[in-house]
Order: structure tokens, then sequence, then C-alpha cells
């Protein structure tokens, strides 16, 4: 059963399918990467590419999470390789080998990561953030409250030490990659979600 090892692999090759980046070739829209904050994100596409678009770019961020933890799971109960294979869908968003290592931000994979890991903590996520949306209309501020909540979500919703290890290292990752998106909000720059 050793190549139960090898479902991490398979789901970072699975994260490395630039949702982004496939539904702008698709739509005949220009490379994320190279408008806007060059983010192959939803956020970016709903700016110069339109609703649809953008809808398309989260499904098809969210779903990559989900379905390289489901495989795992269907494929066996270990745990660790149902965790890594979730961590590593993310990495592949993160760092996708198809695309130049250019990848996202990964609210949206990590969200369905944690959706399929744990329900719990997923809708926990995912009403934080559209809480926060709500009140001050900041793609980057509801994910940054999402991401440094959500080691709490796991310790108190998901039992076991391999997730909630998984979750502070993705948190701390997001955090990480929205560093520029902190600056611009302690300047008073950051672009609110609609404009």
């Amino acid at each position: 059963m050793t190549w139960l090892y090898l479902l991490p692999l398979l789901a970072y090759l699975l994260g490395s399918v630039s949702s982004a980046v496939v539904i702008a070739r698709v739509m005949g829209l220009r490379d994320p990467r190279d408008v806007g904050s060059g983010n192959p994100g939803a956020t970016n596409i709903l700016r110069y590419g339109g609703k649809a678009a953008a809808i398309l770019t989260l499904a098809g961020d969210i779903l990559k999470g989900v379905i390289a933890v489901l495989i795992a799971r269907a494929l066996t109960t270990d745990d660790i390789v149902i965790v890594l294979s979730g961590f590593a869908a993310f990495l592949g968003h993160l760092f996708p080998v198809f695309f130049g290592f250019r990848g996202g931000k990964g609210v949206a994979t990590a969200l369905g990561v944690w959706l399929a890991l744990s329900p719990p903590v997923g809708l926990a996520l995912l009403g934080t953030w559209v809480l926060m949306a709500v009140l001050f209309r900041y793609s980057s501020l509801s994910a940054l409250t999402a991401s440094a909540a959500a080691p709490l979500y796991v310790a108190w919703l998901s039992p076991g030490m391999p997730y909630l290890v998984t979750m502070v290292i993705m948190s701390a990752i997001l955090i990480f990659r929205h560093r520029s998106n902190i600056r611009n909000l302690l300047a008073g720059t950051e672009t609110k979600i609609g404009r």
C-alpha cells in the first residue's frame, strides 16, 4: 500500500491546474498574471473579466481542494496521507508546475481543502470570510481574518494533531502571501470588492 503515499503528488498536480489561467484562455481574456494585481485568482479575474469568469475561477479553485481530499479519503483512512493530499493541492495552487510556478494566494483552494477535510471548519472559514466581506468589502481583509482564525477553528472543531499542524502552516503561508495587501490596507490603498 506504499503507492498511497503518491496521492499527495497527484494532489499537487491537480492543484497545479490554474483555474484562473485556464478560464481566461477559454474566455479569451488576458492572462491574470499580467493584469491588475497579477494574482491568478477570482478577485483579480472579477476586476477585469467579469462575474462569470470570477465565479468559474472560484469554483475551479475550491474544487481542486475538495477533489484532492475526497480522492485520498476514498482510497485510505490514513489521516496523514489525507491531510498531506489536501496540503499538496494547496501548494500546487501556490506553485503550479504547469504555469511556471506562478500561482495564486491559495484562499479558495484552502477553503476547498477544509470543506472536504472537516465541513464544520470549512463552513466556519466561509462564514468568517463572508461576514468580513459584507462588513468591510475587502477580499484581502476577509482572507486574512479567516486565516488568522483558522487554527482556532481546527483546534475546536477538527480532532487530531495532523489537522492542526497543517492548518497552522497553511494560515502562516496565506498571511505571508497577503503581505502586499497588508501594506495596502495599512496605507489605505487596498481596492475594495466591486471596484
